[in-house]
């Protein structure tokens, strides 16, 4: 009888792993997608969208309590004639106090390498340039209950040196954005529009008078997550460069077009790039395509984020 016992136990339990087996195997196309489904909703956790876009922001801005110290470079490449390069070293703190504020201070390094540009010094110099601060204000988070996440930023700046030529100056400016951004696949493919104004005053050290100009434009970012960790876009961006703080004398446009790319390495440290090409543009008073006089043919963009 035990023996028996124990053969009925045998087939009862075969029985079962079979059905069991059977059921897997027989689980609807429709089920067998939503677990799929799951399953990379699973892999591909949220992300952040600060700096998926390279120059352009995303609208988020951090989570409560986070502080992270950054090393940002932003290069300007290519005038009319010889060669030109303008690199922009800088180091900067940030904290995010609350879920709907965080903010910047940082430090500016310019470096210059002129030779030859049309209406520019020549200049081979790297010199400490100003301070700066970036203020974020998150009006609207995305999530479940918004599909649009919206901040409103301001980045303050003094200066010492002057960006374009590398000469001694004392200006005063800030850069104010309006930003919006959405998922348009969940967790994997992000959009992000900007639309920025950039007030100045400055008076270079080999004149009395303050010189006033502002910059206006919009953005357009997309990004596709193609790992948890990896990101890659594409990102567009036209300004429009005015004498006067209220846009008194326009003195041209361009629109730069790009990829951009982002890596986590870890949750706590990040990498975002970004390369920009003037593609259409011109100059008021100069008949040539392209806006080099206000602008650089290039712009390149690195970052690096340390959380702790």
């Amino acid at each position: 009888m035990p023996i028996v016992w124990r053969a009925r136990t045998v087939v009862v339990a075969a029985l079962f792993f079979a059905a069991t087996d059977f059921g897997a195997r027989a689980q609807s196309p429709q089920a067998a997608a939503q677990s799929s489904a799951q399953a990379v909703a699973d892999v591909f956790h949220e992300a952040e969208s600060k700096y998926l876009f390279g120059f352009i922001d995303g609208a988020d801005i951090g989570n409560e309590g986070e502080k992270a110290i950054e090393y940002e470079s932003t290069g300007s490449f290519t005038k009319r004639g010889g060669r030109y390069s303008a690199i922009e070293h800088e180091l900067a703190f940030e904290h995010v106090p609350t879920q709907n504020f965080s903010y910047e201070v940082s430090a500016h390094g310019l470096t210059h390498s002129i030779r030859g540009v049309e209406d520019l010094d020549d200049r081979n110099n790297t010199a400490f340039s100003g301070l700066s601060a970036k203020l974020r204000y998150l009006i609207i988070g995305r999530g479940p209950g918004s599909p649009f996440g919206l901040t409103v930023s301001a980045e303050p700046e003094w200066s010492r040196i002057d960006g374009t030529d590398g000469s001694q100056t004392r200006s005063y400016s800030s850069t104010f954005k309006i930003v919006a951004d959405t998922e348009l696949i969940t967790n994997r493919l992000y959009a992000a529009i900007n639309l920025i104004y950039e007030p100045e005053i400055a008076k270079p050290a080999d004149s009395g008078m303050w010189e006033r100009s502002s910059t206006a434009g919009v953005g357009l970012g997309l990004a596709y997550r193609i790992t948890p960790t990896f990101a890659m876009g594409a990102a567009a961006e036209y300004d429009r460069a005015y004498d006067g703080l209220a846009f008194q004398t326009f003195n041209g446009h361009a629109l730069f077009v790009g990829p951009t790319l982002q890596i986590n390495f870890t949750r706590k440290v990040l990498l975002a790039a970004a390369f920009m090409t003037q593609v259409a543009g011109h100059a008021v008073d100069d008949p040539r395509p392209l806006d080099l006089t206000n602008f650089t043919r290039y712009r390149g963009n690195l970052k690096l984020e340390v959380e702790f």
